[in-house]
Order: structure tokens, then sequence, then C-alpha cells
């Protein structure tokens, strides 16, 4: 009973954070926060995101502590932050949420860190667009782990994105199929101040505000230092 009243509330706590609106300081913890996951996710010696991978990302999201809830019906929701590749280096970041639903025998709730990768042009599309389901409208699978291992799934020839999950210490990839993918656009507004277009900020023509400075320098750190490698 006592998990079932838990996972009640925790679904209702979701609910209630979808609709809350966000502060500027609450937007640049977020920030924060996605450099904090990035970094210790990197940091994990062979247990991450393969070379090969990083090489051909164009855009980076991630989402700290999407939290999921079910009983019987199961939720998931969470906001994070997008960052793209450009001529020049890495974007300013954007935000987004994800949300997605499950129906099933199941019960419980739990927090989960999440990294989406888009690998190519038509992922990178895809976050151009006001709404997306992965699954429906973006092609995407489980990204394989292993610095230096090579993918054992069809994700070069298929995917458009590939999904990875951190959930007390264990990082993997995971299904994300039906999870819609939303524009934050209010979120996005609050941080810049003013009303900015994904696909202008996304293309490199936005400054990269001072507060997301360490996060784009990161993410610059992991992924263009892996492509450089290979071009050595």
């Amino acid at each position: 009973m006592k998990r079932l009243i838990a996972s009640l509330c925790l679904c209702l706590s979701t609910s209630i954070y979808a609709n809350a609106a966000s502060s500027k300081q609450d937007l640049q913890d977020r920030i924060d926060s996605a450099k904090n996951v990035l970094d210790e996710i990197m940091n994990a010696q062979d247990n991450t995101i393969p070379r090969n991978i990083l090489q051909q990302a164009t855009c980076v999201g991630v989402v700290p502590g999407m939290i999921k809830g079910a009983i019987i019906f199961g939720a998931q929701y969470g906001q994070g932050v997008v960052t793209c590749r450009t001529g020049h280096g890495w974007s300013a970041p954007v935000f987004i949420r994800m949300a997605g639903g499950s129906w099933g025998l199941q019960i419980g709730g739990q927090s989960t860190d999440l990294i989406l990768v888009a690998v190519n042009n038509r992922g990178f599309q895809d976050l151009l667009k006001s709404k997306f389901k992965i699954g429906a409208d973006a092609s995407a699978a489980a990204g394989p782990v292993g610095r230096a291992g090579q993918a054992a799934t069809d994700w070069k020839m298929n995917a458009e994105l590939l999904s990875y999950s951190r959930n007390k210490g264990v990082f993997a990839g995971i299904s994300l199929d039906g999870t819609g993918v939303t524009q934050n656009k209010v979120d996005t507004e609050t941080y810049y101040g003013s009303p900015q277009s994904f696909e202008s900020v996304l293309k490199g023509n936005v400054a990269v505000p001072d507060g997301a400075v360490e996060f784009v320098r990161d993410v610059a750190h992991h992924f263009t230092e892996a492509k450089q490698d290979s071009q050595q």
C-alpha cells in the first residue's frame, strides 16, 4: 500500500511539474545538472558512449532526472537541454520536454538520467520539429555502450537517434519508443530573455549565454575531441 501511495504521489507531482513555469535560475540549474550528468557518464572509463558514436554525433540532448512512475499505467516525464554541432563548434542550448506512457502490470517509480544522441542529419532535423514521437516520427535505437566498442546493431543504417539511460549507477542503452519530444519554447524564451527559434539557435546563429558556456564546452570536449582523433 505504501508503494502504491508513493507511486500515486509521484505521478501527481510529475503532472504538476510538467505544467509549472520555470524561472531563469531553474533553467540554469537544469543546464548545470546536464553538465554534471555528462561529465559523470563520460568519465566512467569503458562503460560509456562508444568513440565511433561520439565522432558522428550531430546533436546531444541531456535530460537529468527523468521521472518514471507507474500504477498499472506507466508515465515518464523529463526536461532537458540540447546542443548541436555547427561549422564553428557547438551551438547554444535549447530546452526540450520528453513525455511518454505505457500500459501493463507495473508499479513503482524512479529517476533516470537520459542522454539522446542524434547521429546524422536526419536526427538533427527531428530536433528542429516542434514535436515528434520516437519510434513513429523518428527512428531510434538503444545505444551501444563501451568506449572502444562497435555497435552490434544496424544503427548506422537506420537509427536517427540513439538513447542512453543511467539509473542507480548503471549506464545502458534504452528504448524510448512512443516517447514524445517537444520543443520547450517558453523555457527557451525565458532563458534568453526573448523569443528564439530552435533552428536559429541550433544552427549556431545565437551566441552561447554565459551560463551555458561550461555545458557547451563540456560537450565540445568529449564529442569534438573524438572526431579530431579519428581524423589523425
